[in-house]
């Protein structure tokens, strides 16, 4: 699979497969670093919802995700009640846990309360690798590593749920703190 430059015979993650969709995820998304502070907690709640599932099934729900989660803007969810949680509870387009709903909810003010005491979710998120993307070794990654153990128990002491270090994980190699691209992939 050495490539020529075509999308078919271009190197990839094994992962990425032939779905047209997860393919366009890898190439463009997966692993490029991400320092917004909202886009990090925003595909930190998508791979909270992913927790049990495969990817393929919250990266083809995301647009209505974001539909109901209100572009999943912190202040906004924040402010969610059980309203809400049970229209989340009947929107067939999301996943409908109600545990993962309110996980969300709870990290939304999670968030706004670690803004408001002064720390950038961004700057706390990347202070864990002082601020470097760090490379994997191009082998098959791992499901958890120490530092998303430290990561995740420091999320849970904010206050956040659905954040164990599995979860943890392939966030920060979905947002570009760990760069897991496997050797052979052209993204590496």
């Amino acid at each position: 699979m050495s490539g020529t430059g075509g999308e078919e015979d271009v190197g990839r993650c094994p992962w990425a497969g032939s779905d047209p969709q997860m393919r366009a995820y890898h190439d463009s998304e997966w692993g490029t670093p991400e320092r917004d502070s909202r886009a990090l907690w925003e595909k930190l709640m998508l791979d909270g919802f992913q927790a049990g599932l495969a990817w393929i099934t919250v990266l083809r729900k995301r647009e209505a995700f974001r539909a109901a989660f209100q572009g999943f803007e912190p202040e906004r969810v924040a402010r969610f009640g059980e309203e809400d949680v049970r229209r989340l509870l009947g929107d067939a387009g999301i996943i409908r846990s109600r545990a993962k709903i309110e996980a969300t909810i709870a990290n939304a003010r999670a968030y706004l309360a670690m803004r408001e005491a002064g720390e950038d979710f961004a700057d706390f998120c990347w202070s864990f690798t002082g601020g470097k993307v760090l490379r994997g070794d191009g082998g098959p990654p791992p499901a958890k590593t120490e530092l998303s153990e430290q990561l995740s128990k420091a999320l849970k002491q904010r206050g956040f749920a659905f954040v164990g270090p599995t979860i943890v994980y392939a966030w920060m190699q979905a947002v570009g703190i760990v760069d897991d691209h496997v050797k052979g992939c052209f993204r590496r």
